[in-house]
C-alpha cells in the first residue's frame, strides 16, 4: 500500500470508531433519560442515529476493506445490496436533518403553537415520508442495475455497471441529488436563517432592556457593566455559531462528494482517484459529526451523560467496598 492509501485507511478507521462510539452514546442517553424520549425532535434524532449506526457497521468497514485489498469486497450481488443500503441510509439521514431544521423553525418562530402543531404523530408522518422517499430512489437504482462497485470511491454505491444506459443514468443521478442533497440544503438554509432572524430580533430586545438598566444603575461597578456588555456580545454570536455549524457541517461533508458525483458524469473531466476516496470519507464523516451537532452538546444529553458516568462510578465504588468487607 502506498502512503496515500495508508493515510486514507487510517482516516476511515478513525471515522468508524468515532461514529460508532458517539452514536452509541446517543442511543444510551435516549434509553436512559425519559425526558429526552418525551421530546418530539427525538423521533428524527433517533432515526438519524440509527441510519448513522447502520452506515457505520455495514458500509464503512467494506470501504476500508476495499482500500486495504484494493478491490471489490464480496460478490456482485452482495455489493449491490450494500450499495442499495448506502443510498437508502444516506438519503434518509439527509432528510432527517431537514426535518430537524423544520422542527426548530416551528419551535422558534411559533413557540406558543409549537406543541399543538408538532406532535409525535406528526413527526411519525414526516418520518414515514423520509423512508418512502429514500426507499423509492434506492429501489429504483437497484432495479435498474445502477448499483455496484466504484473504484473511484472504493465503495459499493450508485454506478452505471452495464455502461449501456449512460444518458438515463445521468438524468437519474442529477434528479436524485437534486431531491436529496439540494432539497435538504435549501430547507436547512431557509429554516435556520429564519431562526437566526428571530434569534437576533430577541437579542436586540434583550440588549435594549439591558442598556436601559445599565443607564438607570448609575452606581454600578464598571466590571459589572463590562460583563453585561460581554454577555450581549456572546449572546449575539451564539445563535450565529449554532446555525453556521448546522449548515456548515452539512456542506463540508456532503458537498465535495455530491459535486464529484456530478462532475464524474462528464467522461472528459479527469478525477484523481485519491480525491474520490477523500470525498467519500468526508461524506462518511457526517455520521461521526451528527451526534455532537444534534445531540451530545445539548444540555439534556450532557446532563444524562454526567448522570450515567456518576452512576457507573458509584457502582464501581460500591463493588470495591463490598470486596474489601468480604476479604
Amino acid at each position: 500500500m502506498a502512503t496515500a492509501e495508508v493515510f486514507l485507511s487510517v482516516l476511515m478507521l478513525v471515522i468508524i470508531v468515532v461514529s460508532l462510539l458517539s452514536n452509541t452514546v446517543v442511543l444510551i442517553c435516549f434509553l436512559y433519560n425519559p425526558e429526552i424520549r418525551k421530546q418530539v425532535p427525538c423521533v428524527f434524532t433517533l432515526n438519524l442515529t440509527f441510519c448513522n449506526l447502520l452506515l457505520t457497521v455495514s458500509n464503512m468497514p467494506l470501504t476500508l476493506a476495499a482500500l486495504i485489498n484494493e478491490g471489490q469486497p464480496g460478490s456482485d450481488a452482495f455489493c449491490q445490496f450494500v450499495g442499495f443500503s448506502e443510498t437508502f441510509l444516506t438519503t434518509n439521514s439527509m432528510l432527517s436533518m431537514a426535518a430537524l431544521s423544520i422542527d426548530r423553525w416551528i419551535a422558534v418562530v411559533f413557540p406558543l403553537r409549537y406543541h399543538s402543531r408538532i406532535r409525535h404523530r406528526d413527526a411519525a408522518l414526516v418520518l414515514g415520508y423520509t423512508w418512502i422517499h429514500s426507499m423509492s430512489f434506492s429501489t429504483a437504482a437497484a432495479c435498474l442495475s445502477w448499483v455496484g462497485y466504484r473504484p473511484l470511491y472504493a465503495s459499493c454505491t450508485l454506478s452505471d455497471v452495464t455502461e449501456n444506459s449512460h444518458t438515463p443514468f445521468v438524468i437519474f443521478t442529477v434528479f436524485f441529488h437534486s431531491l436529496t442533497f439540494l432539497l435538504s440544503f435549501l430547507v436547512l438554509c431557509v429554516t435556520y436563517l429564519k431562526v437566526l432572524k428571530v434569534a437576533r430580533f430577541h437579542c436586540k430586545r434583550i440588549d435594549v432592556i439591558t442598556m436601559q438598566t445599565l443607564v438607570l444603575l448609575v452606581d454600578i461597578h464598571p466590571s459589572v457593566r463590562e460583563r453585561c456588555l460581554e454577555e450581549q456580545k456572546r449572546r449575539r454570536q451564539r445563535a450565529s455559531r449554532k446555525i453556521s455549524t448546522f449548515i456548515g457541517t452539512f456542506m463540508v461533508c456532503f458537498a465535495p462528494y455530491v459535486i464529484t458525483r456530478i462532475v464524474e458524469l462528464f467522461p472528459s473531466v479527469p478525477i484523481d482517484p485519491h480525491w474520490g476516496v477523500v470525498s467519500k470519507c468526508l461524506a462518511y464523516s457526517k455520521a461521526a459529526c451528527d451526534p455532537f451537532v444534534y445531540s451530545l452538546l445539548r444540555n439534556h444529553y450532557k446532563k444524562t451523560c454526567g448522570d450515567i458516568i456518576n452512576r457507573l462510578l458509584k457502582i464501581d465504588s460500591l463493588n470495591e467496598n463490598t470486596t474489601l468487607h468480604v476479604t
